[in-house]
């Protein structure tokens, strides 16, 4: 699988949380020059910072302060003027969702804050794809991921707000029409282009939803919908995160509060018969996701201590086991950089 790596691009400069403009890659051209294949890059939701960073794989202590070089790449709407409708200052409190994708030749990072921030950012420049406010300064709707359909809309879930909202973001940058669909604790979303259907990750299901409509009125229609595993009868399952496996088609990780699982889509089964989930599997994980090309796996859970009981400074690594360490950091997701 190829990807547009960080460590390849040359074009920008490091953001700080309160610099204009959208911060782009660091490094010395010889690390540029260095690519190293075995392993992708990591990109975080760092919210102690309030930035999306891309940190090079090879280092095993990220410390942007002492070595910016391990910065590859790195964005904030703080101070960005192509952001400023949204008034990042209140709604860009705890960003929570980091994804790199695909989409007509260019590569976008999807990225939402707790406080009503949600934006298609173009990579590396940082330009406005699309980016809309949802419920600004307050977290009662809690935008928690995000993702791009093929026409080029974008799709939010909402977590407090209990819904999946599908903007027509392929209107433009500030586009505000949408429609909605309910669901309990809306934490992830994925787009399956093989089923065509959205899948939404809810507090007590998994949902597959049909897009209706046309491009620039664009309908959801839940198709099937599944329970999640709960670890005791009575108990609410506490969907997180669902991300596609990429080594393996036709399955979807699901993390729940308990557990982390795979959700065979021809089955209609949730399993834990993958390699390495035994470690893998554990309470509290905030995201997870397979590198096709050498197998590892990468998590990351809550870590004691911290400003925020959800923030960790570490990202596990699993197949083989290892881990990396971001200095001062208060990560709430981490996903490897594999955009498709």
């Amino acid at each position: 699988m190829s990807y547009d790596s960080p460590l390849r691009s040359r074009r920008g400069v490091l953001l700080g949380a309160a610099a204009a403009g959208a911060g782009l890659t660091l490094g010395a051209a010889g690390q540029a020059a260095a690519h190293h294949r075995g392993t992708a890059p990591v990109v975080v939701a760092e919210q102690a910072s309030r930035r999306l960073l891309v940190l090079d794989p090879r280092v095993d202590v990220w410390d942007p302060a002492a070595d910016p070089s391990a910065v590859l790449w790195a964005f904030s709407p703080l101070g960005d003027p192509r952001y400023r409708d949204l008034d990042p200052d209140t709604s860009w409190v705890y960003p929570d969702e980091a994804k790199a994708r695909r989409l007509g030749g260019r590569t976008f990072v999807l990225t939402t804050a707790s406080f009503g921030f949600a934006a298609a950012v173009e990579y590396p420049t940082g330009r406005r794809y699309w980016a809309g406010g949802l419920g600004a300064g307050d977290d009662l709707l809690n935008p928690h991921t995000a993702e791009i359909l093929p026409d080029g809309n974008v799709a939010v879930a909402c977590s407090t707000g209990a819904l999946v909202r599908l903007f027509a973001a392929s209107l433009g940058p500030h586009a505000t029409r949408y429609t909605d669909a309910e669901l309990k604790g809306a934490h992830g979303l994925h787009w399956d282009q093989d089923r065509r259907v959205l899948w939404a990750l809810g507090d007590d299901e998994l949902v597959a939803y049909e897009v209706t409509g046309t491009r620039v009125r664009p309908g959801l229609r839940r198709r099937f919908a599944v329970p999640l595993p709960v670890a005791a009868p009575g108990t609410t399952a506490g969907g997180h995160d669902l991300a596609p496996v990429l080594g393996r088609r036709g399955r979807l990780w699901v993390t729940t509060n308990a557990a982390v699982h795979q959700y065979d889509i021809a089955r209609r089964a949730f399993t834990q018969d993958f390699p390495g989930a035994g470690e893998i599997s554990r309470r509290s994980v905030k995201a997870v996701g397979d590198d096709p090309r050498t197998g590892q796996v990468l998590s990351n859970v809550p870590e004691a201590g911290l400003e925020e009981s959800w923030w960790t400074t570490t990202v596990s690594l699993h197949r083989p086991a290892g881990n990396r360490k971001l200095v001062d950091g208060g990560i709430y997701k981490a996903r490897w950089w594999l955009p498709r």
